[in-house]
């Protein structure tokens, strides 16, 4: 099964989750990697469709809206993770990513949402 292929946004940019995703063999980039810091959420998500990566968020409220429009429009994108800020530790967002990652592939994570929470154990 092909593995889903994150792409983490400026507010969920923790450098300790994004290098023990690595550590965990995750293909995972950040905004930074890219050179889309200071971009606008419509633009992240562009560039998530366009490079098929997964968006993972804390930015709840805006990536559900961007989500819901893009579904209404009749587009898709390769899905959305979405965690509440400052709700979980690292090792909390680990099992949840790591379960999800390892549970999904990127067909069936294809112009889904998933919140984080219902991964985490």
């Amino acid at each position: 099964m092909d593995k889903i292929l994150l792409y983490i946004d400026e507010d969920s940019m923790d450098e300790d989750f994004v290098q023990a995703l690595r550590s965990r063999s995750v293909d995972v980039l950040t905004v930074a990697d890219v050179g889309m810091l200071y971009r606008s959420d419509e633009e992240q998500m562009d560039w998530a469709r366009q490079n098929g990566r997964v968006i993972f968020s804390f930015n709840t409220r805006d990536f559900y809206r961007l989500h819901t429009t893009l579904i209404e429009q009749g587009l898709s994108h390769p899905g959305i993770i979405l965690a509440p800020q400052q709700r979980y530790g690292i090792g909390d967002l680990m099992r949840g990513v790591l379960k999800l990652i390892n549970t999904k592939s990127p067909e069936e994570m294809q112009g889904q949402l998933e919140f984080l929470s219902h991964w985490i154990s």
